[in-house]
């Protein structure tokens, strides 16, 4: 994700199961987990849930598209 100050910085993209939702519970207990088992520069500043997230036909996360679509986000606001 962009960030003015560092260039980037970390952020998480969930997707939730359909019986569940991203809300704040959810938002705190994620971020102490991290907090607990990452180191302080790998830990998200903040955390997105989807419903789907874009894969290749194999499955495989498509990371690219999310970079993509948040970096697009920055420069749109920056016009």
């Amino acid at each position: 994700m962009p960030n003015v100050d560092l260039g980037e910085e970390v952020k998480a993209v969930i997707q939730v199961l359909d019986t569940e939702k991203g809300d704040a519970r959810m938002v705190e207990e994620l971020m102490g987990y991290c907090a607990e088992h990452l180191s302080r520069q790998k830990c998200p500043r903040s955390i997105d849930f989807e419903a789907q997230l874009p894969r290749l036909p194999t499955g495989k996360l498509y990371k690219r598209l999310l970079k993509d679509r948040y970096w697009a986000d920055h420069k749109n606001r920056l016009l």
